[in-house]
């Protein structure tokens, strides 16, 4: 609850204690430990305490890997969060390997089309995008919408994060017409799904206001035009 509600200090001396009790009660690498070790990993994580939360996410994953072997789901989770953990800092060699390492014993252990191997997927996606190699972000991306389209359906939020997510990747390559086809297709489905105050829906009409820019366009052409557009239903 105290993690819920951002306060941190309460959150982690709780969760101090929860490790102590543990560790003494049911052992170093006892599941229900790490999954404490784990979450208060997290909490440091949240506030930025990037090497606090490393070293917690190291510990995790290597007594994991030991007590539930290489391809258990939770090894597999604490490989992920470190990965992620590397990924916020800019460490993109690092993220991406323990991403690819994620993603290939997931597809064999879980399939390829489980939510979390698609999750880590599209991280490995975000993590090609920020180092600028657009072919392999695009062609995760899209192997992503397609497994998500299958799995979740077309107007699911996971599914339109990935479209947006290929959208500007699109629009950081200043491929406008493509950025401009997708944005359009998420946000007509995120207002209707999401509502149109939605934080995501207002992020990709950002998004699609800057391509309009950038393609010399008006941009509050669109805006004006979908605002009628629900005024009228």
């Amino acid at each position: 609850m105290y993690r819920k509600q951002r306060r941190w200090a309460e959150a982690e001396e709780l969760f101090v204690q929860l490790i102590e009790t543990r560790k003494r009660v049911l052992g170093d690498e006892h599941p229900d430990t790490l999954v404490s070790m784990a979450n208060l990993a997290s909490t440091y994580g949240k506030q930025k305490r990037w090497t606090e939360a490393e070293e917690l996410e190291v510990q995790v994953m290597e007594m994991r890997k030991r007590v539930l072997g290489d391809g258990h789901p939770g090894t597999l989770t604490s490989m992920a969060n470190l990965a992620s953990t590397y990924r916020k800092q800019r460490r993109w060699t690092e993220a991406e390997e323990l991403y690819v390492q994620v993603v290939e014993t997931g597809k064999r252990v879980l399939g390829d089309e489980h939510p979390d191997m698609l999750t880590s997927m599209a991280n490995l996606a975000s993590t090609y995008r920020k180092q600028k190699r657009w072919t392999e972000a695009e062609e995760l991306y899209v192997r992503v919408i397609e497994k998500r389209k299958r799995v979740l359906g077309d107007e699911h939020p996971y599914t339109l994060t990935s479209m947006a997510n290929l959208a500007s990747t699109y629009r950081e390559q200043k491929r406008w017409i493509e950025a401009e086809e997708l944005y359009v297709q998420v946000i007509e489905t995120g207002k209707r799904v999401l509502g149109n105050e939605h934080p995501d829906t207002l992020a990709n009409m950002a998004d699609l206001s800057s391509t309009y820019r950038n393609r010399g366009r008006r941009s509050g052409g669109a805006s004006n035009r979908d605002e009628k557009e629900g005024a009228c239903g």
